[in-house]
């Protein structure tokens, strides 16, 4: 399976963005799709997710409200909205995938993404 992550860039505060996540390789139709994101000097942060058969969606407290996940199951694509920007949601933002539960933590995916880079200027 491979995973690319696209669509970083800078954005000012308050902005938005969109994030893109390609599939390809296998079916993913069980697994779900994890956005995590790496702060510099921080540890990789679980931002949300997506369940690819049921569309069902998770965020994290800090995305609540503010971030958007979506699937286009057609296009084998995941998609992460961010709005109302903030200078500390700057990171590399990655794709994984996960089957069962392991979506949830980056370490305990089965398959990673390259990074996008996310910077907010306040």
């Amino acid at each position: 399976v491979q995973l690319q992550a696209s669509g970083g860039g800078l954005v000012q505060a308050g902005g938005s963005l969109r994030l893109s996540c390609a599939a390809s390789g296998r079916t993913l139709s069980s697994y779900g799709m994890g956005w995590f994101r790496r702060a510099p000097g921080e540890e990789h942060e679980f931002v949300g997710a997506i369940s690819w058969s049921s569309g069902t969606t998770y965020y994290a407290d800090s995305a609540k409200g503010r971030f958007t996940i979506s699937r286009d199951n057609a296009k084998n694509m995941v998609y992460l909205q961010m709005t109302s920007l903030k200078p500390e949601d700057t990171a590399v933002y990655y794709c994984a995938a996960g089957s069962g539960a392991r979506w949830m933590r980056w370490t305990t995916c089965d398959y990673w993404g390259q990074g996008t880079l996310v910077t907010v200027s306040s």
